[in-house]
């Protein structure tokens, strides 16, 4: 939270004495069950184009939702101001919601006091990044892609967050940390390239280091040619493997399942991807970001999604572990909600083979460095569609031969993941269509491009 006398993100303790008004609002009204959820950031942003640095914002916001419970019904109602008049308005605001809505006779009590274990995600010098400790890394970035005769664009940017949970019933956690993330893509004539990482401390990444690589992709991919569309061995760069599998994850829920909207439909505990495939959720995970509890309170549990390429877990809610007769996994969302509960942590098991490696063990095949525009087709086979981008070259005899004319594809995730040949360590990788996730680089028989893209 932001103290807004200071400006400063508030602590645990003062979250604690905020809900304290709240619980006192509640009961002048004769609620007993009231929730409070806190989030507060503070962000920063530099932003540039055309090898100049045109941007710079930064922003702080609050935020407080309170949800209130009884006779079989709950609402609840969000403010930006934790002074005691808009409190007792935001407490008013979420009674009269639940009053209107229909019973659920699934509701559960509110969560009672759990454990959490803290994890540790907050990086001082990190919080403490500059305006111009950013303009001189992007500096020195657009140095090197303007000295290849490129033009640079992208955003570094960095910030910390703190969110929390309190109800009535003696729950009380929280969690702070901080994040950090560069972007660049090399443009030139005709071709481009492109790297981004994220992490909880700035210092695990070298944007001089991302200058180079994407403008070396831009250089390598000049001039593209095409080949035709057909299947190839592919090699897919960690983030184009975070973009196109990570659509799947939100189909190992147990709320999904019970729908019969998951495409693990009657396919739990039978093998479904190759043996090489090991999925976790795992927030605990080094490489991971995030709160080490759900919108319940319940702390999250490690899952073994696949295991050598057998579907295992699901991520629960409480009201659908309930349902299912099993323990919670600490996977579900703010309620009320119909979503449920989903995994966020994706930790995809690497090998090792590193990418240069794949590489000189591939006659003939395509190297992808990222995709976007991807959308689904067909919903039980997990079959996508959407185009490579900012790198796609031609491997022969070992090498990276030349760039090529960017493709579109037809892919099905499950016949993809049954045709993995080669896996790189994983990294934390980030992408544009979905969340950071730790994955590796795989080397893919048979993926299909079905056509030449016009960009």
């Amino acid at each position: 939270m932001v103290d807004e006398r200071t400006g400063a993100l508030l602590t645990q303790s003062d979250c604690a004495r905020i809900f304290e008004k709240v619980r006192q609002a509640a009961k002048s009204r004769g609620i007993s069950d009231v929730e409070a959820l806190f989030a507060a950031h503070r962000d920063a942003l530099t932003r540039f184009a055309n090898n100049t640095i045109h941007q710079n914002v930064a922003e702080q916001a609050q935020w407080l939702s309170i949800r209130v419970q009884g006779d079989r019904k709950t609402a609840r109602a969000t403010t930006n101001r934790f002074d005691p008049l808009s409190i007792e308005r935001a407490v008013e605001e979420a009674t009269a919601l639940a009053k209107s809505v229909a019973p659920d006779d699934e509701l559960l009590p509110m969560t009672g006091p759990l454990p959490v274990p803290e994890i540790p995600r907050f990086d001082a010098a990190t919080a403490a990044v500059s305006p111009e400790d950013r303009a001189r890394a992007v500096r020195q970035a657009i140095a090197i892609v303007e000295g290849a005769g490129q033009t640079a664009a992208g955003i570094y940017s960095t910030g910390e967050t703190i969110e929390g949970i309190f109800n009535s019933h003696g729950l009380s956690a929280w969690h702070q940390e901080t994040l950090a993330q560069f972007s660049i893509t090399a443009m030139a004539d005709d071709s481009s390239g492109w790297a981004k990482a994220s992490a909880i401390a700035r210092s695990a990444f070298d944007p001089v280091a991302m200058a180079l690589r994407a403008s070396e992709k831009a250089r390598l991919s000049a001039k593209p040619r095409e080949v035709p569309p057909g299947r190839y061995t592919v090699i897919l760069e960690p983030a184009a493997v975070l973009d196109l599998v990570g659509q799947i994850f939100g189909d190992f829920s147990a709320t999904a399942m019970h729908d019969q909207r998951s495409f693990l439909t009657d396919r739990m505990g039978t093998k479904l991807f190759g043996e090489n495939i090991h999925i976790s959720d795992n927030v605990r995970h080094p490489l991971q970001a995030g709160v080490p509890f759900d919108g319940e309170g319940v702390p999250r549990r490690k899952l073994t999604l696949v295991d050598g390429g057998v579907p295992r877990e699901l991520a629960y809610s409480r009201a659908s572990a309930k349902r299912a007769g099993v323990e919670p996994t600490g996977h579900g969302f703010p309620l009320p909600n119909d979503v449920g509960e989903a995994p966020l942590n994706i930790v995809i098991a690497g090998g090792d083979t590193p990418l240069e490696r794949m590489i000189e063990s591939t006659e003939r095949g395509i190297l992808v460095t990222r995709l976007w525009y991807i959308r689904e087709v067909e919903p039980y086979e997990k079959i996508m569609t959407g185009m490579t981008r900012d790198g796609t070259f031609l491997i022969e005899d070992g090498g990276v031969r030349l760039g090529l004319r960017n493709f579109r594809f037809n892919q099905g995730i499950i016949e993809l993941l049954n045709h993995v040949e080669a896996l790189s360590p994983a990294v934390r990788a980030s992408g544009e269509e979905t969340f950071d996730m730790v994955v590796p680089a795989m080397k893919v028989r048979d993926f299909n491009f079905t056509e030449v893209t016009r960009f």
